[in-house]
């Protein structure tokens, strides 16, 4: 079975979050004997370890994607789970997001002849999802196990224009938070008997809308105070609103905490009758640049596709955040990211293929 012809069989699961829709049972069936698998299935998600050990060396190197897809949508111009080629591309639902990257480092893993260690790859069947009971939880065992790889690959589409440009080192966290500060309702003829709680914060708004709480690094942008809704009232003319609500979000850097967050709601807010709730569902990482990973992978990128790629943390969370949160020295790699989630969804043959080079180069010479 060719990359390209693997890389088909995958796109043909109607696997949408959390259903693998029977994509596990293959890929277990295509690595064969020599690969061991461990079942780390947790309430409605599917999560997958396969690993093989070349030899007594420690190191450990875990290739790490998702199996679900977001739902198909409707608008498309082809049947988003038959996976055709056409001049060259490939259009289904999970082709850049991430299929690609799974395809990949399962044929480069399968075809392995040595590795200085042991070699798995880590699946899940929620990532598009909650993500509640997947990686995170799978990680969670094998660290009770003693499995917990030395290094990671997430096979995410990264790069930006061309393919190779850009692997990510790191990622943002996300921090969301819930502002409700209480007023008196009364008639707006009368406003010296309210307490508007519109007007109160007339004066603050422009000091914590687009704030950056931090300066940025060499691997981040700034941490930025985003408004996100602000709602208060009765949607009439002559009553004043008795509260009012606000909520933001933060993709904050290793730079600035949740704590550092709240600090800076309160010196605003604490002269007003107001409640701050915050949350945080990921948290951020970045793996340092002189890594073995991160040199290894940047060596096979310019071997194979003679392209010098840059370091991002760029765009949303992923799953390699709960590597990171392990100790894992983690980076995400994968084809251009340009259509994921969208209608017509699509990335190219040549792509696949070279993705594949990459993971079996990195492999190799690792």
């Amino acid at each position: 079975m060719t990359i390209i012809e693997l890389f088909q069989k995958l796109l043909r699961f109607k696997s949408v979050t959390p259903d693998d829709d029977g994509a596990f049972d293959f890929i277990e069936e295509y690595l064969g004997n020599e690969w061991t698998c461990i079942n780390v299935d947790r309430v409605d998600t599917k999560n997958r370890v396969y690993y093989k050990k070349f030899n007594d060396n420690p190191q450990h190197l875990c290739f790490a994607g998702h199996i679900d897809v977001v739902p198909p949508g409707e608008g498309w111009s082809v049947d988003p789970f038959v996976a055709d080629i056409v001049d060259g591309v490939i259009t289904a639902r999970g082709a850049q997001d991430m299929k690609s990257g799974d395809a990949a480092f399962l044929y480069a893993c399968k075809h392995a002849k040595s590795f200085d260690g042991t070699l798995s790859i880590l699946m899940t069947s929620d990532e598009e999802g909650e993500g509640t009971y997947g990686t995170i939880k799978t990680l969670e065992y094998l660290k009770e196990i003693d499995f917990i790889p030395d290094y990671a690959v997430v096979a995410e589409p990264t790069c930006e224009v061309v393919f190779g440009d850009a692997i990510k080192v790191g990622r943002r966290g996300s921090i969301n938070g819930y502002i409700n500060i209480q007023g008196k309702q009364g008639h707006a003829a009368y406003p010296e008997k309210t307490i508007n709680p519109v007007h109160q914060i007339a004066d603050i708004l422009p000091k914590i809308a687009g704030h950056n709480l931090d300066n940025g690094d060499e691997y981040f942008s700034a941490s930025k105070l985003i408004i996100t809704d602000i709602r208060g009232g009765q949607q009439v003319t002559n009553v004043t609103p008795d509260k009012l609500d606000i909520m933001f979000n933060v993709r904050n850097s290793t730079n600035t905490t949740r704590e550092d967050v709240e600090k800076y709601i309160d010196d605003n807010f604490k002269d007003l009758n107001y409640s701050l709730r915050t949350t945080q569902g990921s948290f951020p990482f970045v793996t340092n640049k002189e890594s073995k990973v991160v040199k290894a992978m940047e060596n096979s990128i310019k071997d194979i596709l003679g392209v010098t790629t840059k370091h991002s943390t760029a765009g949303g969370t992923s799953d390699a955040r709960y590597f990171g949160a392990f100790g894992i020295e983690a980076i995400e790699f994968g084809v251009i990211n340009d259509t994921i989630h969208s209608i017509g969804e699509r990335t190219t043959v040549k792509e696949v293929e070279g993705l594949a080079d990459v993971f079996e180069d990195l492999i190799r010479k690792f």
